[in-house]
């Protein structure tokens, strides 16, 4: 990675209100405030990394309105509201330059069949193959080996990495990021026992995203049974998640790495599922609900909440029960011991 800001550079990028001190350089890398080097951008992010903010070497340190403190000699403060949002916006930056916007065209490898339509302002990559009636919108990007389904619908300005599918009659809304290997609109795990065979119920439902849904790598959104599975408006999926079919996600939710969801089950918005979560199917979990990594739900949860454990419970009830299992075998010695003298006192008494 090559790069080459300045501190009015970093300025105009993050909306700093204020600059102490003075860096004459050029940033050329960022790195955290541990290790960072003259040439580095850093931030302090979160308050308990604030006593290495002395002793960091960094250049430029991205640091909150409330931090007190001054910067060394040769070094710049920038203050901003967010320093993690304020790097992030120099990362977009950044990524900007890196991998740089496709241009717009058809790949000649690529396979688009004659009624489908692709915006002349979009880029289709190598080796994709595009079906009839799907719609590709303005500035979308379809990197090599995508697959685009019967009457899929790809919104203006989504960008979906190498190897994804988007199944047939399957929506996105406008700007979605898909990782390599995601697959939206796969069949939903849909089977019914009838003399004495398991029957496939065929899934004839579709898969909607809308606005704004980034979706990580090698995850799988499964097509409803009928009807839509839905992922709200500014959610954010993690890698290696299974959503099943008909599940529908508000708004705004973060959806950590393997997280499963299964069939019919809806999520409020503001969700917050950690690693590992599991939630069975036909639940609903209200707005703003959070569940921490490897809990598992197996019943209604209201709005809002922390949750942990499994069956999941509150956090504080659930750390309060880790704590006391850790006094049992203590306390089974105790019990033993009880019992071990009341027996003795009995044999000593005719």
């Amino acid at each position: 990675m090559s790069i080459s800001l300045d501190s009015q550079q970093l300025v105009a990028l993050t909306g700093a209100t204020k600059v102490e001190g003075e860096y004459l350089g050029k940033v050329r890398s960022l790195a955290s405030l541990a290790e960072a080097g003259p040439e580095d951008l850093s931030f302090l992010g979160n308050p308990k990394y604030a006593t290495e903010v002395p002793t960091c070497k960094a250049g430029v340190i991205l640091v909150p309105l409330d931090y007190v403190g001054q910067p060394a000699t040769g070094q710049a403060f920038l203050r901003v509201a967010k320093p993690s949002y304020a790097l992030a916006l120099v990362c977009a930056a950044i990524e900007a330059q890196l991998w740089p916007k496709p241009a717009a065209g058809i790949h000649a490898s690529a396979v688009v069949a004659p009624t489908a339509v692709v915006d002349a302002s979009a880029h289709v990559g190598p080796l994709c193959v595009i079906g009839d009636g799907a719609r590709i919108g303005a500035g979308a990007v379809l990197e090599a080996h995508c697959l685009i389904g019967v009457q899929a619908v790809i919104g203006a300005g989504c960008w979906l990495k190498n190897g994804v599918t988007i199944a047939d009659y399957c929506r996105l809304g406008a700007r979605c990021r898909l990782q390599s290997g995601v697959v939206i609109g796969s069949d939903g795990f849909g089977y019914e026992p009838a003399g004495g065979q398991i029957h496939r119920i065929p899934q004839i439902g579709n898969v909607v995203l809308a606005d704004d849904v980034d979706v990580g790598a090698n995850t799988t959104i499964d097509r409803a049974r009928f009807s839509q599975t839905v992922i709200g408006r500014g959610t954010k999926i993690d890698n290696l998640v299974q959503i099943a079919h008909n599940v529908r996600i508000g708004q705004q939710c973060l959806i950590t790495a393997q997280v499963g969801i299964a069939g019919s089950t809806t999520l409020g918005d503001f969700c917050v599922l950690g690693g590992q979560a599991g939630v069975a199917g036909h639940l609903n979990l209200g707005h703003r609900v959070q569940l921490g990594a490897q809990t598992g739900v197996f019943v209604d949860i209201p709005e809002g909440g922390f949750y942990n454990g499994t069956p999941a419970i509150p956090i504080g009830l659930e750390r309060r029960l880790v704590v006391l299992s850790r006094k049992l075998p203590d306390l089974f010695k105790k019990v033993d011991s009880l019992v071990a003298s009341l027996d003795a006192g009995g044999r000593s008494n005719p």
